[in-house]
């Protein structure tokens, strides 16, 4: 009698999630799933980042804050120092110590990115380093050091997070869709690279997502929303599903691919 695996559980599963700073994030809604499918999560955040850009639900220490919550429903969940990734040495020192929570890790959700609007003719040497530094360069010392350090013999998993770049132009964030597009790149070779290590690489784009960075009363909000089938925006929560099931074994056939979770959404729609 043939056997399938359809249990989407993460138990026994270490799954480090990066970018948790705020309750309205993706990063959040990422590790409350994960968390009640069973997973250990570790969670790290840079808050300083989302205070310069002066988010609404800006919460201090709210990595800690989170897992305070988890662990009080039960749940299994560590908050690490928060510290800038594109810091010397930062991405090792954040796996070594999410390693050292459990003996090691075996899921990774790189969910951190830095972006800022500017137009072309306005670009600077420093603000291109910023969004390479943050999206590629940290995530490429990130994967090589989760490599490094699972044990022989022990399956993973990286989930990478892109944009809708290669869908539509962002002329106004183009600094960052080209961080985003190596990020695609990288979610390609590294998925062919750590597969004989029987590590899995893939990637999502959750598309046009309400995080709280826009007022639903405003008029962009309003049109962004018809935009959409549904006629609302992605959740955070619908790329958290998607993540869950990438963390999951049932995806074990699952690598190199980059999905776009976008509820449908039309860039050809005239607004």
């Amino acid at each position: 009698m043939i056997t399938y695996n359809t249990d989407l559980s993460l138990k026994d599963k270490n799954i480090l999630i990066t970018g948790v700073s705020r309750p309205m994030g993706i990063g959040a809604a990422i590790v409350k799933r994960l968390a009640s499918a069973g997973a250990n999560v570790v969670i790290h955040g840079f808050s300083k980042y989302d205070e310069e850009l002066k988010y609404p639900d800006i919460s201090s220490n709210y990595p800690e804050k989170l897992a305070c919550e988890l662990i009080s429903d039960g749940y299994n969940a560590y908050a690490l120092p928060s510290f800038d990734l594109t810091e010397k040495f930062a991405p090792e020192k954040l796996v070594s110590e999410a390693a050292r929570i459990n003996g090691y890790i075996d899921g990774l959700v790189l969910n951190h990115a830095y972006s800022l609007s500017l137009p072309i003719g306005k670009w600077t040497q420093e603000h291109i380093d910023l969004h390479l530094n943050a999206n590629v360069r940290a995530s490429m010392l990130i994967i090589q050091a989760f490599a490094d350090q699972l044990p022989e013999g022990k399956k993973g998993s990286v989930t990478l997070f892109t944009s809708g770049q290669f869908l539509g132009s962002m002329i106004n964030e183009i600094a960052y869709a080209v961080s985003k597009e190596a990020v695609i790149c990288l979610c390609k070779q590294a998925a062919v690279a750590l597969a004989p290590r029987g590590i899995r690489v893939n990637c999502i784009n959750p598309g046009p997502t309400d995080t709280g960075y826009m007022k639903p009363e405003s008029q962009e909000y309003k049109q962004v929303a018809s935009m959409f089938p549904s006629g609302r925006w992605g959740l955070p929560d619908d790329a958290a599903r998607l993540v869950h099931f990438l963390q999951s074994d049932y995806s074990e056939w699952i690598t190199g691919q980059v999905i776009s979770s976008e509820g449908g959404f039309r860039r050809d729609v005239i607004i």
